[in-house]
Order: C-alpha cells, then structure tokens, then sequence
C-alpha cells in the first residue's frame, strides 16, 4: 500500500494517511485482518513524526477500521456490512454537499441541479 503526502493539501498529514488507508479498506484492498505497518515503521517510510502516525491509527482505532494487538501491531478490523454502508453513505453526502455548494455558487437552480442528477444517474445505467 502506497501514500502519498502532499505539502499542498489542505489536510493535515494525519488526515490524509487516515483518509487513504479508509479508502483502502473501503475498496477492499486492504482486507480484514491485514497487517499494517508499525507506526515507527510508517513515520520512517513516510519521513514524517511518529506522532502524526500514532494520531492517524489512533483515528483509524476510534473509528473502527483497524483494531492494535499490544505487541503484535495493527490489524484492519472485520467489517460489519451495515457499518460499512453508513460510512460509504456518509461519504456520498459529503460529496453530495460539496457538490451542492458549487452549484450554487454556479448560479443553477435546485431544478438544474436535480436534472443534473438525473442525467448522471441515467449515464451510468
């Protein structure tokens, strides 16, 4: 699994190892019961503090993505399909929201934006 870092993001560094690696198991191609690396082993990878590994798999702990094993490292966690859902569902309305926002600032009207919708729906049928 490759991260990239980028100076120019608006996101902190830890945000967007945490990002990636929830893309990654979201995508399944970091699977239940994956090995990640150790956070020292990551920080020297990335050539970035251990500290803002440690908060990224801290993050990733709380939110259920990953489990540590004292002694033993850090683990992707079996996924349960509803949690699964709601956190693919969350990022849509994320998306969603942004995307509502620049039709906006765009000027288009709610009608506008829903034929939009429509349409890009349709195309992917």
């Amino acid at each position: 699994m490759h991260i990239h870092l980028s100076n120019a993001s608006d996101k902190p560094i830890y945000e967007q190892i945490t990002i990636q690696l929830k893309e990654a198991i979201l995508a399944n191609k970091l699977q239940a019961g994956d090995a990640l690396p150790s956070i020292r082993a990551l920080a020297k990878d990335l050539k970035i503090s251990v500290m803002t590994t440690k908060r990224a798999y801290a993050d990733l702990e709380r939110d259920g993505f990953i489990e540590t094993v004292a002694g033993k490292g850090s683990f992707v966690t079996e996924r349960n399909q509803d949690f699964l859902r709601e956190e693919l569902l969350r990022q849509v309305e994320e998306h969603m929201q942004k995307a509502v926002k620049t039709a906006k600032t765009a000027g288009l009207t709610n009608e506008e934006l829903q034929e939009l919708l429509t349409m890009i729906l349709e195309e992917g049928n």
